[in-house]
């Protein structure tokens, strides 16, 4: 199938996507999506009856928000209807999840700040988002020490992680039901702008950042100009000129919709493009001890199953991204070598950072060796 139909098959289902949530109802529709049979009316009324029972019977409704489509986790691995059924699952139908995907909720920080105050129940959100709530979070913002998947993995179901982080998470008003990543961060290039294979390539390139001190400290080392840009305004800055370019990873490239923008993506694994699913902290204190383990139980199984779509949603945002003219670079074992000697973790400009996220640069330490230990996920090595 070429990019052209494809791209009408995409907005063919997402037509009939919407006028089954009109009909049925939008939880039916998701059902209908994952399960394949929107178009089939019998089967989508029989959902929608089914899933008003289920919320019925359920002692406990959770409302779970995100900023992205259900169908994105083709090319972004964020889980939500499997999360869901997970929970039901493994709550025995005592928890219902109400799914409300694609920003009905707010996005970004706004939705963070919804799950803070319990106006939703639970949802994801990108740490970087989730940062200012939970500072401490930070942390994987220092540049390689973890962007790696593996290490990410280690990292987040680490007892260090756990012990320290968790409740620090926690007392800000947030309960983590589980960490994932989307992929290590890259350096993607306007088109018309060269590609990036080293740090001297970025001399001068005015590099799209958040309002991130420590962002702005790692492109500065690489002797970048950080240009703080919006979100919802990075695809105007970079079409203008703007900004030269920006770096999440390939699967948030493709999923919102930056392949005809970009000339060159280079994957030079900084740090990871890290995500979470967090509850408010309240609520999942409030439930009963059961129902609690019910969904600790489904957040392992539901982390699992992230961690292990990375690798064909990002086969499919490579896809998409390559259809727009985009090229990948990997760099070589001396480029990485010479990324992380100009701004690793190890550079002293970072010492700040280490000692406001994790205390002091002993117990940093203890998190990096967290991040080298393996943990009980196995994510493999991806080469282009």
């Amino acid at each position: 199938m070429n990019p052209t139909d494809t791209l009408a098959s995409q907005h063919q289902q997402r037509r009939e996507f919407l006028r089954a949530a009109r009909r049925y109802g939008f939880t039916a529709a998701v059902l209908g999506l994952t399960g394949g049979f929107l178009t089939d009316r019998q089967a989508m009324a029989q959902a929608m009856v089914d899933e008003e029972k289920k919320q019925k019977a359920a002692k406990v409704t959770m409302i779970f928000a995100t900023e992205y489509k259900i169908e994105d986790y083709v090319k972004y691995p964020i889980m939500q209807a499997k999360f869901k059924d997970n929970v039901e699952a493994q709550s025995k139908g005592q928890i219902y999840v109400k799914l409300h995907p694609a920003g009905q909720l707010g996005i970004g920080a706004a939705l963070a700040q919804k799950i803070q105050a319990g106006t939703v129940q639970g949802g994801g959100v990108s740490l970087s988002n989730f940062s200012p709530y939970a500072p401490v979070v930070d942390l994987i913002n220092i540049p390689y020490w973890c962007g790696d998947n593996q290490r990410f993995a280690n990292l987040v179901t680490s007892k260090a992680w756990n012990d320290e982080i968790t409740p620090k998470v926690m007392a800000k008003g947030y309960r983590p039901m589980f960490y994932f990543t989307v992929d290590p961060r890259t350096v993607a290039s306007r088109k018309g702008f060269k590609a990036i294979k080293v740090p001297a390539d970025m001399q001068g390139m005015k590099m799209r950042v958040p309002p991130s001190k420590l962002l702005q400290t790692f492109y500065r080392l690489t002797g970048a100009n950080p240009t703080v840009v919006p979100w919802g305004e990075t695809a105007t800055a970079i079409k203008q000129g703007v900004a030269d370019g920006l770096d999440p990873a390939i699967a948030a490239l493709a999923t919102f919709g930056f392949q005809d923008l970009l000339s060159n993506i280079s994957y030079v694994r900084s740090v990871p493009d890290a995500q979470m699913f967090a509850a408010n902290a309240a609520w999942y204190q409030q439930l009963p001890d059961e129902l609690r383990k019910a969904l600790d139980a489904a957040n392992e199984q539901t982390q699992v199953e992230t961690f292990a779509q990375i690798a064909p949603a990002r086969t499919e945002s490579m896809r998409l991204l390559r259809a727009g003219g985009c090229e990948f670079y990997n760099p070589s074992d001396a480029d990485m070598k010479l990324w992380v000697e100009t701004a690793g973790e190890q550079r002293k400009e970072y010492d700040e950072f280490k000692i406001q996220f994790a205390g002091s640069l002993a117990a940093f330490d203890g998190f990096k060796k967290a991040a080298e230990t393996k943990g009980p996920i196995t994510v493999p090595d991806f080469k282009l």
